[in-house]
């Protein structure tokens, strides 16, 4: 595993109730062409099953990675938690609320203020014409949470302060600050409105190693003065180490593997999880038995029939062509796998470790 420059010291479990809860979440795009041209060239309609049913429940105070290939579905999900994609099927709770439930604008509001989003790219997902100083105090003057200018200005400054930046910043453009920078605006406009849970899409992947590690030691000091909630999308199985309470391992739409950091790390369980810790680099030479992902994902257009992973998976038997395996409990988390089922595989330490 990559050296991330940082110690390890996670957010600690918590025992509480769900502050989100994801049932039988689906979410399908339709990308048929158009319907003269199927009908001449006799073709029928495509639809991609991006997120194909996906239950998760993310305790208050804690961090849950989402972990997976490119194409999983992982950024799917955090798009709809936060609402800019509507379910297919399914149903997203916050706090006990459904979030399909109608409600009035000022009640919806209160609970849209709740969560925030941080994007992936700090470069596109700040309006280049505003000042620093507006892209922050927008969120403020939309929830109304400032009662003068002057509260605004309070409020902005003792943002750009907790990101590390300075006041004088917020006069600035945000060409004039490099891409660590950048996302150091981004996490201050997403705390500006007072949230308690952020959608965090892969915020280190477009910034250079050295400044993911302060960007992730910035945003776990801010969860613990704030207490905030993380769902944390990665590919970066490091950073995922790094910062994570518990991790989803997503596969084709789904959820193959659910568990604690440690455990998954230690003692993964699901056949594509195994495959996926594979790719870390073996820096301390122990000889392990590796067996690197092979092939490619299936099209999310016309998936596998029975257990989605069973093409690439050398375990897979009749049964897991056929029939779709449940999510079993075992060992504090859930694994979706006939051979862990059955017993065909056995479970083993494997240590996969991240040095600090």
């Amino acid at each position: 595993m990559p050296d991330t420059g940082v110690a390890v010291t996670r957010p600690p479990a918590s025992g509480g109730k769900p502050l989100v809860r994801l049932s039988a979440l689906k979410r399908y795009f339709d990308v048929s062409p158009p319907w003269l041209a199927r009908v001449l060239e006799r073709k029928p309609r495509a639809v991609v099953q991006a997120v194909a049913g996906v239950d998760i429940e993310i305790k208050k105070g804690e961090t849950f990675s989402l972990v997976g290939e490119s194409g999983c579905g992982k950024s799917t999900v955090a798009r709809l938690v936060v609402g800019l994609y509507p379910p297919t099927d399914g149903s997203i709770e916050f706090d006990g609320n459904d979030m399909a439930h109608k409600r009035g604008a000022a009640e919806m509001a209160a609970i849209r203020r709740r969560m925030q989003m941080i994007f992936q790219d700090p470069f596109a997902s700040l309006n280049p014409r505003w000042r620093v100083f507006d892209i922050i105090a927008e969120p403020i003057r939309a929830f109304k949470l400032a009662s003068s200018a002057q509260d605004v200005r309070k409020r902005v400054d003792d943002l750009l302060r907790q990101v590390k930046l300075t006041p004088a910043d917020g006069s600035k453009y945000p060409h004039e600050f490099s891409g660590g920078q950048r996302q150091r605006i981004s996490i201050a406009r997403a705390l500006a409105s007072r949230p308690e849970f952020l959608v965090c899409d892969e915020p280190t992947s477009a910034l250079d190693v050295s400044v993911q590690a302060q960007i992730l030691n910035l945003m776990m000091e801010l969860q613990r003065e704030h207490g905030l909630t993380y769902l944390f999308i990665s590919h970066n199985l490091a950073v995922v180490y790094h910062i994570s309470t518990r991790v989803g391992v997503m596969y084709l739409g789904r959820l193959v593997e659910v568990a604690d950091t440690d455990m998954l790390f230690k003692r993964p369980k699901h056949p594509y999880t195994r495959m996926l810790l594979d790719t870390i680099p073996d820096l301390d030479m122990t000889g392990r038995q590796r067996s690197p992902v092979a092939g490619e994902v299936p099209s999310p257009i016309n998936p596998p029939s029975g257990c989605a992973f069973h093409p690439r998976c050398p375990f897979a038997n009749e049964r897991c062509k056929r029939e779709r395996p449940a999510s079993i409990a075992i060992e504090g988390g859930l694994v979706a796998c006939h051979a862990i089922e059955e017993g065909r595989l056995k479970i083993e330490d494997r240590s996969y470790g991240v040095r600090a």
